[in-house]
């Protein structure tokens, strides 16, 4: 069943109000650093993590590097156990340990700042993930609304991540800002 975009507006506004949404819209189209960070710190709170996200993209220097690291480790430890710990089908078992070697080189890549390089793997390892812990259902046009309905923590998520290009003609500065609002989420569910 396809749903129209209205519709999947309507449903995304059962579980945000209109600033959410505005907000992924920008984040998915501005190319202004403020603007993208007012966004994505929007998106933050839906997930409960306003603030502390908020001093992350902020801060600046040793501080911003600290943060940013621990951040970093703490999405690849959360995100690499979760893969693990997840049962697949037999023919699914291949992707399974593909998507751990390349969660282990994207985070590599994150850790020495390569924001941009990794950017599109990225959001792919995001659906890979998401394909593992829900089989075909994740493939499905009505998803999102679906993960919605069952895990509005996650729907929201998704919703995040569905929004996002698959490849931006984006600043490192911007690809660094929308990862880490994923990996937040990701590195505390």
């Amino acid at each position: 069943m396809e749903i129209s975009e209205n519709n999947q507006n309507n449903v995304i506004l059962q579980f945000v109000d209109t600033d959410v949404v505005r907000a992924f819209g920008i984040l998915s189209s501005s190319d202004k650093d403020d603007a993208d960070k007012a966004a994505a710190c929007t998106v933050a709170d839906v997930f409960g993590a306003g603030l502390p996200f908020k001093a992350i993209v902020e801060a600046s220097g040793s501080v911003h590097n600290d943060a940013e690291q621990k951040l970093i480790a703490s999405f690849h430890s959360n995100l690499k156990l979760l893969v693990e710990k997840t049962w697949v089908e037999k023919s699914d078992e291949a992707l399974k340990q593909q998507v751990l070697y390349r969660l282990e080189r994207i985070c590599g890549k994150l850790a020495d700042g390569e924001y941009a390089d990794c950017y599109t793997d990225f959001i792919a390892v995001l659906s890979d993930v998401v394909y593992l812990l829900f089989g075909v259902q994740a493939k499905k046009e009505d998803f999102a609304e679906y993960a919605l309905r069952i895990d509005p923590e996650f729907g929201i998520f998704w919703w995040y991540v569905r929004s996002l290009p698959q490849t931006p003609s984006w600043p490192a500065e911007k690809c660094r800002i929308v990862m880490l609002l994923g990996m937040y989420f990701l590195a505390n569910y």
